[in-house]
């Protein structure tokens, strides 16, 4: 297989000086990831972390008005990386002001200024004044955040995911040909209350100490689950597949937590009342109530920052309504969420850390001595290397998408040893050539064979089982063990 060095290409362009304090090795000159650094890294997961999560859809602004993004779009900083990375910068003479983390988020386009975050003593902050006017004519956008230091180092430009632009809330009937618009079971929801459309009074459904509350400044993740309309309430349940349509049973389990609310069934509602006969799919930004199955016309409902039960009152004029309080009327959306992690390896470095790559699929080809492992993902590059644990592999790069490499012997990780005598488990990782970490979250395990290998030609060796097999780590892709420590809710 061909094969080009690119761990010594210095030749990337200077966007930024190495202004004091900016700490850049050896007046510029940066360097491979050596075994050593990887060797430290595995050890001490010092990972910088930037997590997006922001709505699927954003609903477009006419004229002079502005509706501002709702749920608005957060930022979180996770990981101990960041407060190193500033008491390093500190230590190598930087001012405090110069140490300061400077962040701006837009909706890529130029006609908008980006709004300034402040992210300053925080690990997280929402851009609450985002919108997208009419005079825009995309149908489609993703929101950029551009991140650097006080003293002008850049730290580059993160992207969310694709977020549609839709005029308003669809009033038809909703068709299962607009799959973009309605909400599949397994996915994640927000789910909000505004009293008068008066957006100060806005409360997001939210779990905080173990319990659900209407928060006003925080907005939770929601997955809303399909189930049986047979299946009894239990912390275990069998969800099915499918859209969501009014009159389902769901359940409504936390993103982070796994709290669930009891089985609900999901209602459409019209003039503050619930529509007890109605069938067609859930909607982006439609009005939904949830009436607590088995109870007497008991409702999801909120009462300030409490979620309480409401019982309806039935509709003397429409026997297939029900009257409903203003706290027991949500506004449901879809939620997306982007995670990006990052590590300099061998100190600071002149470029951006962007674009960080992220790997959704590995998968193994062949077997012996010329296993291959293909990777898929996005943001790929070719100056990126694939490493096994703290060995670098022979990587071949093949488009934005796509990355090849050659499986190393067993005999790199463990010495003396011709062939793989017991399970051996190692974590593969992205490294760029300037020495920036890309951790995926996957890994790749060699699994034990009967005895030393005879040669064989190259034919017949591809033909034998493979040498290994590739799982997640404990952890979901891009994110570090201490994921169950976090609080990835979005806030205002």
């Amino acid at each position: 297989m061909s094969h080009t060095n690119l761990s010594s290409n210095p030749n990337s362009p200077d966007i930024f000086g190495g202004g004091s304090g900016s700490g850049l090795r050896g007046g510029g000159q940066e360097q491979g990831l050596t075994r050593d650094a990887m060797k430290k890294y595995l050890k001490d997961r010092g990972d910088l972390i930037v997590v997006m999560l922001h709505a699927k859809v954003a609903q477009k602004s006419y004229g002079n008005e502005k509706r501002f993004f709702c749920p608005p779009p957060c930022i979180y900083l996770y990981g101990d990386g960041w407060r190193k990375k500033r008491e390093e910068m500190q230590k190598a003479g930087e001012t405090e002001q110069g140490s300061h983390l400077c962040a701006f988020m837009g909706i890529g386009n130029s006609d908008q200024d980006m709004q300034q975050q402040d992210l300053n003593g925080k690990h997280y902050c929402a851009a609450k004044t985002l919108f997208i006017s009419d005079s825009d004519k995309r149908k489609h956008f993703v929101l950029s955040l551009k991140m650097f230091f006080g003293n002008g180092t850049d730290i580059g430009v993160f992207h969310s995911k694709r977020i549609k632009v839709i005029s308003k809330p669809s009033k038809k009937k909703q068709s299962l040909k607009n799959a973009d618009l309605c909400i599949a079971s397994g996915t994640k929801v927000a789910l909000f209350n505004r009293l008068r459309s008066q957006t100060v009074s806005t409360r997001y459904l939210h779990v905080d100490n173990g319990n659900f509350h209407a928060s006003s400044v925080q907005w939770g993740a929601f997955e809303i689950h399909l189930l049986d309309d047979n299946e009894s309430e239990s912390e275990e349940f069998t969800v099915k597949e499918g859209y969501i349509h009014y009159g389902c049973t769901v359940k409504l389990v936390c993103s982070i937590t796994g709290m669930a609310l009891p089985r609900l069934v999901i209602r459409k509602v019209d003039k503050q009342m619930a529509v007890l006969d109605a069938d067609d799919p859930v909607s982006q930004l439609h009005k939904c109530a949830f009436y607590m199955k088995d109870t007497d016309r008991m409702y999801l409902c909120l009462s300030q920052e409490r979620i309480i039960q409401f019982q309806a009152t039935p509709c003397p004029k429409e026997h297939s309504k029900e009257m409903l309080s203003d706290g027991a009327n949500w506004t449901i959306i879809s939620t997306d969420k982007v995670e990006y992690t990052f590590f300099e390896g061998m100190g600071p470095v002149r470029n951006p850390v962007t674009p960080v790559p992220s790997v959704h699929n590995l998968h193994v080809n062949g077997g012996g001595d010329v296993a291959m492992l293909e990777l898929t993902g996005e943001s790929f590059t070719p100056n990126l290397r694939v490493w096994f644990g703290d060995v670098e592999a022979e990587t071949m790069y093949r488009c934005q998408e796509s990355m090849l490499c050659v499986v190393p012997e067993i005999s790199r990780f463990k010495e003396g040893w011709q062939w793989v005598r017991q399970p051996t488990q190692v974590p593969v990782t992205l490294v760029r050539n300037d020495g920036i970490i890309y951790a995926t979250g996957l890994s790749f395990t060699y699994t034990p064979e009967p005895g030393p290998r005879t040669k064989c030609g190259a034919a017949e060796d591809i033909m034998r089982n493979p040498i290994g097999t590739v799982s997640k780590a404990p952890s979901t892709p891009l994110t570090p063990s201490t994921a169950s420590e976090r609080s990835d809710s979005g806030l205002n």
